[in-house]
């Protein structure tokens, strides 16, 4: 098909057939995932629905990154458990409809505070996400799809296993749907391989009559995806500070938990595209999404990765999917409520078991014995935190803290002083290796101030003042040598470490002795 020029962005070239393809396909895997997310926090389908088709419509149009998916997710549902839990045990009879308007006021509140991250720019720190780290969150998400997936292979309502005909059966098709998902792209390209494959199956079920699990054995009694456009809530609570109190919080760690696998996700599908989206427009995008989710009757969201993978596999890299994903989505909800309910789980299942494998970076498994042990440790600790607690936030956070420590670590061995004493019997010492909280005391160490000449030299031109510490650190040494009677010059430090070292002198003492014969020497690094 002829590739026009996207009405969305004119900087991007897109083929509407692949885009349309793509958005229906992606409209159909947010529908068991929205359910699901919503069911987690006990809200009804709709909440969740209603947040999907919110989210992904405000994102796709404004967001950052073309092709990527956001809706209702795992992630942020867990946060809306502890909201919960603790209204209940303030409000012993607080009713569910309270209860939402509680939700709908923190994930106001929650897009606001993404849209500040946006406009100060904070959305470029992810680049302080550290290359294992990453891998360990991508593992962890991988595992997380793999394994939301088995619940479907139990009898509904309870812990055990289907049996018989009826496990038969969802294997089968389940392995149907992976078998056409990986085999139909070495055949043709031409319609992306996972909306044939739940067609397929779908078909098989429907036509044949074939008795296996539905997305409308999903839900609950009296529950129903049925129902018309997002309705507009203002949520009805007493703007005071007690109320501020209980959901600020909540607020923060929704808009917290959002941005981080919002953007460690763009992050992720830039590498796969070879693009760059941008980081602080998705902030941006993410709030304003989720103040309208607030505003109607959605439980809010963030970026789905798994989906996001459905829709770049498809082909798709422009906004154009996404816009057709979530009005599909509200189609589904309108108007197409009695056919959804009669898709196979099995279908569905096959396909985010794919994704999950096409997820898992399964290059960092052979990368194990290549990488640095503090990198291994750092990844396999973020996938097993991001997989046990689902809380991916927590998880990269750790990992980010956690490889810090481990490179301030290894750059504070680095530290070293190569000494001789010139023929006018001044010693110098030539520094090499960044001085810094970590490597004070190492740099401490290399001074002999008792046996050294009246006169000694240190040099930096190898180094670099980084810190207060390392301030602090030259303040002491120079001290030290100056306590005896010997003189102390500094020489090749950096324009950046002559202007901190001054700024320090209103703190503390910064002893820098100078002579004819031994100038500060500034070079140009």
């Amino acid at each position: 098909m002829k590739k026009v020029f996207n009405l969305f962005d004119l900087s991007q070239k897109v083929n509407y057939k692949t885009e349309i393809l793509s958005g229906l396909t992606v409209a159909l895997a947010l529908v068991p995932e929205a359910i699901a997310f919503a069911m987690i926090a006990g809200f009804s389908p709709l909440t969740g629905l209603y947040a999907a088709f919110v989210m992904g419509l405000v994102t796709a149009i404004l967001g950052g990154r073309p092709g990527m998916i956001s809706g209702a997710t795992g992630a942020i549902a867990v946060i809306f458990v502890g909201l919960i839990l603790e209204l209940r045990t303030a409000f012993p009879d607080i009713t569910s409809e309270t209860i939402l308007q509680y939700v709908f006021a923190t994930v106001i509140i929650a897009g606001l505070l993404q849209i500040l991250a946006g406009v100060l720019r904070l959305g470029k720190f992810i680049r302080l996400v550290p290359h294992p780290v990453m891998f360990g969150f991508v593992n962890g998400l991988a595992i997380i799809i793999f394994m939301a997936q088995f619940p479907n292979f139990y009898q509904k309502g309870t812990d055990s296993l289907l049996q018989g005909s009826a496990m038969w059966v969802m294997l089968g098709l389940t392995l149907l749907t992976m078998l056409i998902i990986w085999g139909l792209p070495k055949l043709t390209k031409v319609v992306p391989s996972s909306l044939v494959a739940i067609l397929v199956v779908a078909g098989i079920v429907i036509g044949f009559g074939v008795d296996t699990m539905t997305v409308g054995d999903t839900l609950n009694a009296g529950e129903t995806i049925k129902g018309g456009f997002p309705p507009l809530t203002v949520p009805n609570l007493p703007f005071d500070f007690a109320t501020l109190k209980i959901i600020f919080p909540y607020a923060c760690i929704v808009a917290g938990v959002g941005l981080i696998e919002s953007l460690l996700s763009l992050n992720l599908i830039d590498e796969i595209t070879e693009t760059r989206g941008s980081g602080n427009k998705e902030c941006v995008a993410q709030g304003l999404g989720n103040i309208a989710s607030g505003f109607l009757s959605g439980m809010g969201g963030c970026a789905m990765l798994g989906q996001s993978l459905i829709n770049i596999s498809a082909g798709s890299r422009a906004r154009l999917a996404g816009i057709v994903a979530a009005i599909t989505l509200l189609a589904f909800i309108m108007f197409g409520s009695d056919l959804i309910v009669q898709l196979p789980m099995a279908a569905l299942v096959g396909l985010m078991f794919m994704v999950a494998i096409g997820t898992f970076e399964w290059a960092s498994l052979k990368a194990f014995r290549k990488m640095p042990w503090s990198d291994v440790i750092v990844m396999v600790l973020v996938t097993l935190i991001t997989a046990i607690t689902h809380n991916l936030a927590v998880a990269v956070l750790i990992g980010v803290i956690l490889a810090a420590l481990a490179y301030s670590w290894e750059n504070a061995k680095r530290i070293r002083a190569r000494k001789y004493v010139d023929e006018a019997g001044v010693k110098h010492y030539e520094i090499f290796g960044p001085l810094f909280f970590g490597s004070v005391s190492g740099f401490a160490e290399k001074f002999d101030v008792l046996n050294d000449p009246n006169e000694v030299i240190i040099d930096f031109k190898d180094s670099r003042v980084a810190d207060m510490s390392a301030i602090e650190a030259l303040n002491v040494i120079t001290h030290r040598y100056h306590k005896v009677g010997k003189k102390v010059h500094l020489r090749h430090l950096s324009k950046d470490c002559i202007l901190l070292l001054k700024n320090a002198e209103a703190i503390i003492d910064v002893n820098i002795m100078e002579d004819p014969t031994y100038k500060l020497v500034v070079d140009k690094i």
